[in-house]
């Protein structure tokens, strides 16, 4: 083995991490690798030199071995060295370039293998829309879900015949096969068999072999009262069919909510604005407005009521999910001022208005908000 000390070979501090030398080592392989340098003697040697560095650093107990003994662990008669070990000879990149390679392809070498035995289907999400009135009361809802079902046909095997499936001839049944790629080899899945090991002799004419079909079905969904938006409801086992005898995934509906034309809901409470006549908002009286349940519902508002104020009617709003407990309902109002008046009418107005203003302490808000301008503007010229 070369004197050269490993961790100057990779450009590294003797203190480095795992992640540090393998990212240096990954650097320097592409850099120096003979497919990037052709007839390239000194690159070809020095790749050789930076894979013995990365296949020792990279093992902790050859590593602890170097760091104690240095390059002498690794000769012939060195403290449990496993012989000798030259750059010239060193015929074990090809373990330390998989590392690397593993992480840029997904790939594998000398680590091939089936899949093997059944897997489970995919879960399938459908979305279900209901009024707000329906998420009220609850409901038991039909569905039609587009979904992949074990074939009938050849009972999800594939194959039309009792002879099932063969090996696969390009694979030998391992599922992945090998090329030699320069100085290394690398397994790749076999594109025969898609890496199961296995081909089916006579596919199925149903499912073409794949032993699942598309279908429709009709499924019945029990929506519980007081459901809320984005809520979901399982139903096991109504998923896609699984692969090779594998269980079925499941079905998760999504329940999404109907905008509704009176009500807005914030968790169990309703919201509900509601426009009031100037006359009935300065005079007092009471409205009816209708309820969740399709009742109606008196509100009584006091003289004198101003846009934005709010009336609770209390268990008027949605039931809690699985619970006999409502939530409330709120009203909130808004003062509309009369339009398109006219002659008699202004003239009405006017009276009152001035009325009004003789009398005082009739408009609150705008006596103060006006007391206060004038009470700015006095300092402003001061």
């Amino acid at each position: 083995m070369s004197d050269k000390d490993l961790y100057e070979i990779l450009g590294v501090e003797k203190s480095a991490s795992d992640d540090e030398i393998k990212k240096a080592y990954r650097k320097l392989a592409m850099k120096y690798h003979p497919d990037q340098n052709r007839d390239d003697k000194e690159a070809e040697t020095k790749f050789k030199e930076i894979s013995m560095a990365y296949d020792i650093l990279k093992d902790k107990q050859k590593r602890a071995a170097y760091d104690q003994y240095g390059a002498q662990a690794f000769q012939g008669g060195g403290a449990g060295g496993p012989g000798g070990f030259n750059p010239g000879d060193f015929q074990g990149f090809g373990s330390a370039f998989s590392d690397i390679f593993e992480d840029m392809f997904g790939g594998g070498m000398g680590r091939g293998g089936r899949p093997s035995g059944p897997m489970r289907g995919s879960d399938v999400q459908f979305t279900l829309e209901v009024t707000l009135e329906e998420a009220f009361k609850g409901k038991d809802a039909k569905i039609k879900v587009p979904s992949v079902e074990q074939c009938d046909v050849c009972d999800g095997k594939g194959s039309k015949s009792k002879s099932g499936n063969q090996t696969c001839p390009t694979c030998n049944g391992r599922g992945r096969v090998r090329a030699q790629q320069g100085f290394f080899t690398i397994e790749r899945t076999c594109s025969t068999c898609h890496g199961e090991g296995e081909i089916i002799k006579d596919p199925c004419d149903t499912c073409s072999g794949t032993g699942r079909i598309q279908k429709q079905k009709t499924l019945q969904v029990s929506i519980p009262a007081g459901i809320d938006q984005g809520r979901r409801i399982r139903l096991a086992g109504e998923g896609e069919a699984g692969v090779k005898g594998g269980p079925p995934g499941d079905l998760y509906v999504l329940i999404g909510i109907k905008p509704h034309k009176f009500f807005e809901r914030e968790g169990s409470d309703l919201y509900a604005r509601v426009p009031l006549p100037m006359t009935k908002a300065s005079m007092g009286g009471s409205v009816e407005v209708p309820t969740i349940e399709g009742s109606r519902a008196s509100v009584k508002i006091p003289a004198g009521a101003q846009t934005g104020q709010q009336f609770r009617l209390k268990n008027k709003g949605m039931p809690a999910l699985r619970s006999s407990i409502r939530g409330d309902m709120y009203i909130e109002i808004f003062v509309e001022t009369p339009k398109n008046l006219d002659k008699k009418q202004q003239k009405l107005m006017q009276e009152l208005d001035e009325t009004l203003a003789k009398s005082g302490k009739h408009y609150e808000e705008s006596e103060s908000f006006f007391k206060k301008v004038k009470d700015l503007w006095s300092d402003l010229t001061e």
